[in-house]
């Protein structure tokens, strides 16, 4: 019986080793779309019908429903030469719109038609469009613009960048869920639109070294601690012609003024603009409606607050049968889920509850009596869309499978279009109805890395000192021997608003990290304290404190990759960018002797040197807490470095600015302390194009020679 069992193995060994054999990456492959699994893109219904349409490169137009197969019905180059399938949007079950250059057109595709709605000015000033109801803002030398059929409106007229005053876009440096600055009531007869003040704001130097004499690009940069810019909401009326401004001060107070307006949203009688309203310190949040006419406050909502943050990130919904109630999103009871709630202020009652989040809101059933979201509520690693009936509260899942969807529905609601992966199925685009039945398979990709010597993932959990679980990605190299020692790079992050570990395909990595497991490095991954989808308490652990429990966390993963017999305990590297930076070269100075190498992009080295809005949320300001700062400084550890340390920088970065990194290396000569150091001249906060691969080799390279 034993010999058996030994004859077994050895065969099984064998099958293995050839299975095992394969392509090994050329650092050109990471950008071949072969090995990137095939999808359809631009999925949605065809106006109000139950046809579907998608794109499979952007040239064509596929269109099929429930009774017929798909089939290509238009050319891009028969509709305009400059069209893209990328970017149309049906608004009926013949028409399309699409923008091409300064010209706004719609298509009939029973006529075959295109007319053009609007023409915009054709120049280089020309910038950030928002369309509603066949009405376009946008702006226009600094300037809002409004522009209809019939004309075109200039909105307001003392827009200048350079001086500070700023129209139109996103404001509070993108945090707070803020991602445009234009807002269209629901049938576009009134626009809000943010004005965000950066005057008193100190200009921080970039340099554009491609001039033939290098040119000052100022950058509006508030600093925690510093001033902040100022923000105002203001509402333009298409048929009056007039523009308000929301009295959201309640006096020009330095506090008043510097108070973070977010998450618009207006009512559906377009009569009521809706703010978030958010203090500075961030732990006090007023939900405020205003007279979209008058801008005068109407009523404060409601209030929500904090002993650390409250972090408003999605505007209110309205309930499609009832337009005196709204769902709204709160993490107050520890996970973000949703409250319906009336205009005046009552708590209806809480919607969705339990250790799981709500990520984001789909929209609603035909009935209006179920809304549609997107939640982790069977697996932190998943995102899945659900229904919960706004009476009952009765939850139903519409994604089936597992893994990390993206669904596009129909207006009646009985029919989905549902494009997923997860961590054997490279992707699957698959029409079903709202019982989960598969009417259709519409894509289902092969393995794009079938013909590849492909690492082996693991996608498990570890539990810390004191019972958090945590979950990590191990990948090893397709030819992995247990009886081998292996280096291991350690790739991290380990700040709010990221997850690495998911179930989806490559199990959030990237071919990247394949091509490092290819090339004998174990590559180990763990989402700790501070990463997000985990609940408030997870993710705020770091508050006041960054770079001290999230290390630790890693530091367990590090710790039991040492008790692994095939882990080289003598050559474990770490690299990360960002948030990954900071936690890096943490990492690395924090824990002495332990980290033979590592790669640190676009680091953090001082809180007080990051801006505001972020970094005052998780670190306060350096005034009310010196010694979160001190301890998060890693000037202070300079004299600890020990291995290898390169740091990556762009020149341009407009997130952390290299006066971090810098600064670093100052602190790093005066300890005699050796650093490697690399700019990427053009680049802003990360690597981007045909430079990603210099910077993948150069990582590479850095952890082969030295570790």
């Amino acid at each position: 019986m034993k010999r058996t069992i030994s004859l077994l193995a050895g065969f099984l060994t064998l099958i293995s080793l050839a299975f095992a054999q394969g392509r090994i990456f050329e650092m050109k492959d990471l950008t071949s779309r072969k090995y990137y699994p095939t999808n359809i893109y631009a999925t949605q219904f065809v106006g109000n019908s139950d046809k579907y349409c998608f794109t499979k490169d952007g040239s064509t137009l596929w269109i099929g429903d429930k009774k017929n197969e798909p089939k290509e019905v238009l050319a891009a180059k028969d509709v305009d030469e400059n069209l893209s399938f990328w970017s149309i949007e049906f608004i009926s079950d013949k028409e399309f719109t699409f923008f091409d250059g300064n010209v706004f057109y719609k298509y009939n595709m029973d006529a075959k038609q295109k007319t053009a709605i609007i023409t915009l000015p054709q120049n280089e000033g020309t910038s950030n469009f928002e369309f509603c109801k066949s009405n376009i803002a946008y702006i226009y030398n600094d300037n809002v613009w409004v522009a209809t059929a019939s004309n075109s409106k200039q909105i307001t007229q003392d827009g200048d960048k350079a001086g500070g005053i700023v129209y139109g876009q996103s404001v509070h440096r993108n945090e707070f869920g803020i991602e445009k600055g234009f807002f269209f009531s629901p049938q576009g007869s009134r626009l809000a639109f943010y004005r965000m003040d950066e005057s008193m704001v100190k200009e921080y130097p970039l340099v554009n070294t491609a001039a033939r004499e290098g040119e000052l690009v100022p950058l509006r940069y508030p600093m925690a601690g510093m001033k902040s810019h100022e923000v105002l909401i203001m509402v333009y009326d298409l048929q009056s012609q007039r523009t308000i401004t929301l009295k959201t001060r309640k006096n020009e107070s330095v506090e008043e003024r510097e108070m973070y307006l977010t998450n618009i949203s207006w009512s559906p009688d377009e009569q009521t603009i809706y703010i978030q309203k958010l203090n500075r310190k961030q732990n006090h949040l007023w939900l405020e409606a205003y007279d979209a006419s008058s801008g005068e406050l109407k009523r404060v909502v409601l209030e929500e607050t904090s002993n650390k943050y409250v972090e408003p990130e999605k505007p209110i919904v309205f309930l499609p049968k009832d337009p005196a109630q709204f769902l709204y999103f709160s993490e107050k009871d520890g996970y973000q889920h949703l409250y319906i709630y009336r205009t005046d202020g009552t708590l209806v009652k809480q919607l969705t509850s339990g250790s799981w989040m709500v990520n984001e809101i789909y929209g609603f059933n035909a009935k209006g009596d179920e809304v549609f979201f997107y939640a982790t509520k069977d697996s932190p690693l998943e995102h899945n869309l659900y229904g919960a009936n706004l009476k009952s509260g009765k939850i139903t899942r519409y994604t089936t499978a597992a893994g990390t969807h993206s669904v596009a529905i129909n207006t009646k609601g009985d029919l989905f279009i549902d494009t997923y992966s997860n961590t054997k199925t490279p992707a699957m685009t698959v029409l079903s109805d709202a019982q989960g039945k598969v009417l259709k398979t519409l894509n289902q990709s092969a393995d794009p890395l079938i013909d590849v010597a492909k690492p082996i993932t693991e996608i498990n959990t570890l539990k810390t000192a004191d019972g958090t679980e945590l979950y990590y990605r191990m990948i090893k190299p397709h030819d992995f021997d247990p009886n081998k020692k292996y280096p291991v790079i350690v790739y991290v992050y380990g700040g709010p608003h990221a997850q690495l570990v998911t179930n989806n395909w490559l199990g959030g990595g990237n071919l990247f990290f394949s091509l490092l497991a290819q090339q004998g490095f174990i590559v180990w991954t763990l989402d700790s304290r501070g990463s997000a989808n985990r609940g408030y308490e997870f993710e705020s652990a770091i508050w006041h404190n960054c770079g001290s429990i999230e290390v630790a966390d890693q530091m367990e993963g590090v710790n039991y990759l040492k008790t692994l017999p095939y882990i080289d305990k003598d050559r474990i590297g770490v690299d990360g960018w960002s948030y990954g930076g900071f936690m890096t070269i943490s990492l690395m100075l924090k824990n002495p002797n332990v980290f033979k190498t590592a790669t640190a992009g676009g680091p953090v080295i001082d809180w007080k040197w990051y801006e505001i809005m972020y970094g005052e949320r998780y670190m306060g300001t350096p005034d009310d807490n010196a010694e979160g700062y001190k301890q998060a400084s890693l000037l202070n550890y300079a004299d600890n470095l020990t291995g290898k340390l390169l740091i990556i920088h762009g020149a341009q970065d407009n997130t952390v600015v290299m006066q971090h990194s810098l600064e670093f290396i100052k602190a790093c000569i005066k300890k005699g302390k050796q650093v490697d150091y690399f700019i990427y001249p053009d680049h802003e906060h990360n690597v981007s194009g045909r430079d990603r691969l210099h910077l993948y080799q150069k990582i590479l390279d850095y952890h082969k020679a030295n570790l």
